[in-house]
């Protein structure tokens, strides 16, 4: 058994450290008192259903601490799971919080190999093992999805380390052991090529979101079927049924900013492509909001602020730009959102009683469809075509 340190208790940071505490002994490090207190109670804070029930299991190795010298001391491993927000002034990743967790680990733990899973501009790695004199930092990108993440971690497409030597095969053997999928291909490569995999594989499947989309779109303005439609391309293997569920743009916490992030990296590179991807998410949403409007509604409902089913988080889900369009045209706007216990969000109006919802909103915005809105269809808007994500 190792030991294993975790540093951030976010989806990824949490699933982590969830996967290898049946095997390894386990610290979930976090600044959020809140969050060390309720997995310590075997209380997950994200919503996840895999790592809500495997929380309750009574040989689980794990424990949450404040402390950077417990987590840190005695740790073989230390993975980074911090958050990389896109910064639009810098038109990069903001890293200070992985730079920050170094530092910190270095003066009390400094031959420990520090694995890096938050995402990160490409040719990172190798700046930041200059800047602090150390060749212990591994970067290992992630593939999780939100509300998934420990499944995606129990049977992973892939697992890749962005090194090639010994210790990177260890390191890709530590999670492939961990796992229930054990066919899953391990590549270990440069750490700036693992990099850009990461990055590619998120804008490619914003690129999927986004041709969906403008499918559904052209389908909308000329009266077709898209269920049909896309069905009958989905049927060509090369294609295949599968991640094409129009949506009302994609969001969350990875595909706008890894888009983004991306074409800052094609700097002095040629390139259509991408910043087509994210130019056509802004037109999606932008249509949505004609439609809308083309209903004349008083009281525009907004059915969760979630992108999609199973998962909590909201953050940069494209409801909230449609929202922010719609008010412009001084459409009163409220919100069911069952996870906030508040009586508003960013200055708009919840409602946390659904019939009181159901009943007051003349338009009823749905990513997502739900049984809870059955009875009155006739007032959803959605384009959802597959009940799923």
């Amino acid at each position: 058994m190792k030991n294993i340190t975790v540093v951030g208790t976010g989806y990824v940071g949490l699933s982590n450290a969830v996967l290898f505490a049946p095997h390894h002994n386990v610290t979930s490090l976090d600044i959020d008192v809140k969050r060390v207190d309720l997995i310590n109670q075997r209380i997950s804070p994200i919503a996840d259903e895999y790592i809500e029930k495997t929380l309750l299991q009574a040989d689980l190795n794990l424990q949450a601490t404040l402390d950077r010298q417990v987590a840190y001391k005695n740790a073989d491993y230390i993975i980074i799971a911090t958050p990389t927000n896109y910064d639009t002034e810098t038109n990069s990743f903001d890293t200070s919080s992985i730079e920050s967790v170094i530092a910190d680990i270095l003066p009390i733990n400094s031959t420990a190999p520090i694995i890096i899973k938050s995402t990160i501009p490409v040719g990172y790695t190798a700046q930041v093992k200059a800047k602090f004199h150390t060749e212990q930092i591994v970067f290992s990108p992630e593939f999780l999805r939100e509300g998934k993440a420990l499944y995606d971690n129990l049977y992973p497409s892939r697992i890749i380390v962005g090194e090639k030597s010994e210790r990177a095969e260890v390191i890709a053997q530590l999670y492939l052991n961990a796992t229930i999928e054990k066919n899953a291909q391990t590549l270990c490569m440069h750490s700036t090529e693992a990099e850009a995999v990461k990055l590619f594989s998120n804008t490619y499947l914003a690129m999927r979101v986004a041709y969906f989309n403008e499918l559904d779109t052209y389908c909308a303005k000329h009266d077709l079927d898209s269920f049909d439609i896309v069905r009958g391309v989905g049927l060509d293997p090369r294609i295949g049924q599968h991640y094409n569920n129009p949506s009302f743009g994609y969001g969350g916490y990875c595909l706008p900013k890894d888009t983004k992030q991306l074409l800052a990296n094609y700097k002095d590179v040629p390139q259509n492509l991408i910043q087509a991807i994210i130019r056509s998410n802004k037109t999606r949403k932008q249509f949505i909001v004609k439609e809308i409007l083309k209903k004349r509604p008083n009281v525009v409902g907004i059915y969760r602020l979630t992108m999609k089913a199973g998962s909590d988080n909201f953050r940069d889900s494209a409801i909230q730009d449609i929202m922010r369009e719609l008010r412009e045209y001084n459409i009163d706007i409220v919100i069911y959102e069952p996870t906030l216990d508040t009586a508003s969000f960013e200055g708009y109006a919840l409602r946390n009683e659904l019939n009181a919802f159901l009943q007051g909103s003349d338009v009823i915005l749905a990513n997502r469809m739900h049984a809870n809105l059955d009875c009155v269809k006739a007032k959803v808007y959605t384009r959802d075509l597959f009940g799923e994500n």
